[in-house]
C-alpha cells in the first residue's frame, strides 16, 4: 500500500503548502511505542527530567520565530496570539520542571510500625511511580499549548513518562518542527530523543491507543473523536487511564442586579470573551442566562455593537467552518430564536461572528431547542432571556458538564440576593466557577483546574497546572521492606530531601 501523505494547509486559501510527512502505519506506530518504552527508565532521574524540561523550554523560545511563522501559516491565529501562546508553552516546562525539583508530587507518605492500632499497622511506605509510555492526541485550536510541546506532554514528561503525539493534521508541520526541538532538549540534557515521537494519521491515532505498550492517554478534541478513544481505551484487554477533554458550553448567569448595575460593561467583556481567537477557544462562554427587560436589553445592545466592530476571521480548517455555518444556520431556523448580529460565513474561507436569543422558557424541557444547549464551536454565543431565577434553575438543571461556569454579580453582592444561591447551582456544573470575570484566559498555576463533569472531561483530573502530573502517576505502598531494598525516596533517612509525610504529620 502507498504511503498517504500528510500536507501543510493553509487555512486562509485551503490550498496545501507543503507535504510534511506521511501517515504512519501500524508497524511504524508500533516501532514508536517500543522505541518510546526501550527508554523509560532514563526519564528516573529527577534532576535529569528537570534539566530535560528547563533546556525544552528555552530551546523552545530561541527557535520561537520559526515556531511561530509555521503556526501562523496553518492556523491563520496570527503572531501576536501565537507569540503569547509560545511564552505560555514555555511557561509550562519551566512550572513542571520546578514541580519535580520540589517532589511534592511523588506524595510521600511514611506510617512506622504501631502495635497499638486496631488492626495493628507494620511499616508502610507509600510514593508514586510513572505509569509508562503516555500517548498524546494534540488539539486543534491551541499548535502549542495544547499540542506537541503542549501541557499534557510537559506532565507526562514530568512525571517520567516517555511520551508519542499524535500529531494533529490541522498543524503537521509545526508539530514536526516542534518535535525536532523537544528531542534536542533531551539529547543536549543527556537523555535519549526517543522520550518524545510524534505519529501522523487517523489510523495511527486508533493504533496508538490500541498499543499493549501505551499505559494512559491525553486527549484535547471533539465529543464524537474523544469518546471514540475513550470506548477504545476502556474496551482493550488491559483497559487504561483516558484523560479527554472533549466539548464545553461554558454557561454563564447574569444576575438581576448585576444587568441593572452594569449592563454595558458586561456586554462589553462578554462580546470580546466570545470572539476571542474567533470564537475557538475551548472557554469560550457559549451560552449566557441574561435577565428580560430594560437592564437585559441594554446588556445586548451593548453586545451587538461590540460584536458588530469585531471583523470576520478565518477558522483553524475548512471543516470547522463548515459546520459552523452549519451549525449556526441550524440554529438560527429554531422556532423563537433571533439573531440580533447574524453569525456565517463572510466569504470563502472566512466567518463572521454574532449570537442568537431565545426566551429561556424553550429551553426547560427536552426538545428541538436542545441544539441551543450543545457547543458550536466558533464567533457564536446564545442568549437566553430568563423571567425568574426559577426559570434559571430550570435551564441549568438541564445543561450538560463544562470547564467553566461563570456568575456575573452586582459589585456588592450583599445587595444580590441571588448570588449565593446561583452560584450554589452553577458549581455541580463545571470544574472552575468564575465571579465576574470571563472564562478565556486559563492561568498556568499550581491552583487551577482545567477539566469538569462529562463531557467537558472523561476525568476528574485537570490538564493545565502543577496537579496535570498526576494523571500520570500511580500509588505503590511498601511494607515491611528492609531499608537496603526500599527507594531512596522512601528510605528513613530521606537522602533526597524530599517533602512527606510521617505518621499522619508533614516532615
Amino acid at each position: 500500500m502507498s504511503a498517504v501523505p500528510v500536507w501543510s494547509v493553509d487555512p486562509r486559501t485551503g490550498n496545501p503548502r507543503e507535504q510534511v510527512a506521511v501517515e504512519a502505519t501500524a508497524e511504524e506506530v508500533d516501532r514508536a511505542v517500543r522505541s518510546a518504552h526501550a527508554v523509560r527508565d532514563a526519564l528516573a532521574d529527577r534532576a535529569a527530567r528537570a534539566a530535560f524540561l528547563r533546556a525544552a523550554a528555552e530551546l523552545l523560545e530561541e527557535s520561537g520565530e520559526h515556531i511561530i511563522e509555521a503556526a501562523d501559516a496553518e492556523t491563520a491565529l496570527g503572531p501576536a496570539r501565537l507569540t503569547g501562546e509560545l511564552a505560555r508553552t514555555a511557561a509550562q516546562f519551566r512550572a513542571f520542571a520546578e514541580v519535580v525539583d520540589e517532589g511534592a508530587y511523588l506524595d510521600i507518605h511514611i506510617d512506622h510500625p504501631d502495635a497499638t492500632r486496631t488492626p495493628p499497622w507494620p511499616d508502610l511506605r507509600r510514593y508514586k511511580i510513572p505509569l509508562g509510555v503516555v500517548a498524546v492526541y494534540a488539539a486543534s485550536n491551541f499548535p502549542l499549548a495544547f499540542s506537541v510541546p503542549g501541557g499534557d506532554t510537559a506532565s507526562a514528561l514530568a512525571a517520567g513518562c516517555p511520551v508519542v503525539v499524535k500529531a494533529h493534521p490541522d498543524h503537521p508541520a509545526t508539530s514536526e518542527l516542534c518535535a525536532s526541538v523537544l528531542r534536542r532538549a533531551a539529547a543536549r540534557t543527556g537523555l535519549p530523543e526517543n522520550v518524545l515521537t510524534v505519529v501522523h494519521g487517523f489510523d495511527a491515532g486508533v493504533e496508538l491507543i490500541r498499543h499493549p505498550l501505551v499505559s494512559a492517554a491525553g486527549f484535547t478534541g471533539s465529543v464524537r473523536g474523544g469518546r471514540a478513544l475513550f470506548d477504545a481505551a476502556a474496551a482493550r484487554p488491559a483497559p487504561i487511564p483516558f484523560h479527554g477533554e472533549l466539548g464545553s458550553l461554558n454557561p454563564v448567569v447574569v444576575t438581576a442586579a448585576a444587568a441593572a448595575e452594569r449592563a454595558g460593561e458586561i456586554g462589553t467583556g462578554l462580546g470580546g470573551s466570545m470572539t476571542l481567537g474567533v470564537g475557538q477557544f475551548c472557554t469560550k462562554p457559549g451560552f449566557v442566562l441574561v435577565p428580560e427587560g430594560a437592564a437585559g436589553d441594554q446588556l445586548l445592545k451593548t453586545l451587538t455593537e461590540t460584536v458588530s466592530s469585531t471583523g470576520s476571521g478565518v477558522l483553524l480548517d475548512h471543516r470547522m467552518r463548515d459546520a459552523f455555518v452549519t451549525g449556526v444556520r441550524e440554529r438560527a431556523a429554531l422556532p423563537g430564536v433571533d439573531a440580533p448580529v447574524t453569525p456565517g460565513a463572510a466569504g470563502a474561507h472566512s466567518v463572521s461572528a454574532g449570537f442568537l436569543t431565545v426566551p429561556a422558557a424553550r429551553l426547560t424541557a427536552d426538545g428541538p431547542h436542545d441544539a441551543l444547549l450543545e457547543e458550536c464551536f466558533g464567533p457564536v454565543t446564545v442568549i437566553a432571556r430568563y423571567a425568574s431565577v426559577d426559570e434559571i434553575a430550570a435551564v441549568l438543571a438541564r445543561l450538560p458538564g463544562n470547564l467553566t461556569a461563570t456568575l456575573q454579580t452586582a459589585g456588592d453582592e450583599t445587595g444580590d440576593p441571588d448570588a449565593g444561591p446561583l452560584l450554589a447551582a452553577l458549581t455541580p456544573l463545571a470544574g472552575r466557577i468564575l465571579v465576574n470575570g470571563w472564562p478565556t484566559g486559563v492561568a498556568v498555576a499550581p491552583a487551577q483546574h482545567h477539566g469538569g463533569p462529562y463531557p467537558a472531561t472523561t476525568s476528574t483530573s485537570t490538564s493545565v497546572g502543577a496537579t496535570a502530573i498526576e494523571r500520570w502517576l500511580r500509588p505503590v505502598t511498601y511494607q515491611s521492606t528492609p531499608e537496603s531494598l526500599l527507594p531512596a525516596e522512601l528510605r528513613e533517612d530521606n537522602p533526597l530531601g524530599l517533602p512527606r509525610r510521617v505518621d499522619g504529620r508533614r516532615a
